[in-house]
């Protein structure tokens, strides 16, 4: 599984980093852009990224908005929201209304920080990326 971690805060980098290390690599992004930036890239050599972890709040471009960049690049690429990458947005804010936004963004998950490792698999299980096969982790084909 190839995936795109978007925190602009280290602590919550690393945690996130440290939950999906054993299911593949990982990229970093800082800000919305570099995470916009990471996908044109990643589109452009038609190796699009599974998992998309998106913090809201981040300078310069927050995760709203990136999130609806990132679908424009998809569906400029002929990949529509439910074959693109799945989006999970991380964030500290509880508020209904930035929860309806990330969904009318087309993100495919929302999580509240500090994420728990249980929580994350299960959405990871939820969104066909991680399924349990006698005791171990595997994946099925996109």
């Amino acid at each position: 599984m190839k995936t795109l971690i978007v925190e602009d805060d280290f602590t919550s980098r690393l945690l996130l980093q440290e939950l999906l290390k054993t299911y593949g690599q990982s990229h970093i992004a800082v800000t919305g852009g570099e995470a916009v930036e990471a996908v044109r890239i990643a589109l452009g050599k038609n190796q699009p990224y599974d998992l998309i972890c998106m913090d809201i709040m981040m300078p310069e471009m927050d995760g709203q908005q990136a999130l609806r960049e990132i679908r424009t690049l998809e569906e400029a690429h002929g990949i529509f929201s439910p074959k693109g990458s799945k989006i999970i947005m991380t964030t500290a804010l509880t508020e209904m209304k930035d929860v309806m936004n990330a969904y009318h963004n087309l993100c495919d998950a929302y999580l509240t920080k500090p994420i728990q490792k249980a929580i994350l698999l299960e959405e990871l299980k939820n969104l066909r990326l991680l399924k349990e096969t006698g005791g171990k982790n595997a994946y099925p084909d996109r």
